[in-house]
């Protein structure tokens, strides 16, 4: 199924399938960024951040949250 099919059965939905669509969507997306950084996270692309935050907190330069 293409995205312009799923696009015009979108527009054939009752006003509340269509709410909970988006919701449904919202969510998954959530899910696929959260994955990512995750993903980011354990492949060590935020190491040298992460080590610069440490940093500044050890010399005082921020407070915790």
């Amino acid at each position: 199924m293409s995205v312009h099919e799923i696009e015009a059965a979108i527009m054939n939905l009752p006003v509340a399938e269509v709410t909970g669509l988006v919701t449904w969507l919202d969510e998954y997306y959530a899910s696929l960024w959260d994955q990512e950084i995750e993903d980011d996270v354990n492949a060590g692309r935020f190491d040298d951040l992460l080590a610069e935050i440490d940093e500044e907190y050890e010399r005082g330069l921020a407070l915790p949250l």
